[in-house]
């Protein structure tokens, strides 16, 4: 299985520095090309690799750290995404109510993204403390997990836990994934998973 990373901001680094933390090779990718991340992933060691964004959405786990409205323009970069795995790590910051016309972001998301399994998580922390190590305390800060597909649920709590994290499946989107969106009561929560 290979991964890649789309966007290079605060979550897309802090992704980044965890894979390298993990030595899981990663793809980093952005709309502006690789020259522009080049110099942050070399800092980051060689498990981190800067690519083109048509060569990064090769990979079968495809990791979106971009502003949420972002995402439209990538899904529409392929017709079909079957066979992908893409992780929403996106929140909806200064998303109104009426562009998600009463549907879950992930939801939104999985639409855009033809045949993908769509599957949210990485998206509860704050960028710097989503860069720390997880492990504190004694324990291993949570991560949750919610997908439709659960297949591709298992493969990405199982990459959860080797970025660190202690993950905890929430369900469906429609259940779990509210509660990890903005609003949800999990979101932005610090929680360690001792044992």
């Amino acid at each position: 299985m290979n991964y890649s990373i789309i966007g290079s901001g605060n979550v897309g680094m802090a992704l980044a520095g965890k894979f390298a933390r993990a030595g899981i090779p990663v793809g980093m990718a952005n709309t502006r090309g690789p020259d522009s991340v080049r110099e942050l992933v070399a800092q980051l060691g060689g498990s981190v690799t800067a690519k083109h964004l048509n060569d990064a959405l090769n990979a079968d786990v495809i990791i979106l750290a971009v502003p949420f409205r972002a995402h439209a323009a990538i899904a529409e970069l392929s017709e079909d995404w079957e066979g992908k795995i893409i992780i929403d790590a996106m929140n909806t910051y200064g998303v109104t109510p009426e562009e998600l016309a009463g549907q879950a972001s992930t939801d939104i998301v999985a639409s855009s993204f033809v045949n993908a399994r769509v599957v949210k998580t990485l998206n509860q922390l704050p960028a710097r403390l989503l860069a720390l190590d997880p492990a504190e305390d004694g324990g291993r800060r949570v991560m949750f997990v919610s997908g439709n597909d659960e297949t591709a649920t298992s493969t990405v709590a199982e990459l959860v836990g080797l970025l660190g994290f202690s993950p905890i499946v929430l369900g469906k989107i429609a259940e779990g994934g509210a509660l990890i969106s903005i609003g949800g009561p999990l979101i932005l929560q610090n929680l360690i998973k001792k044992g």
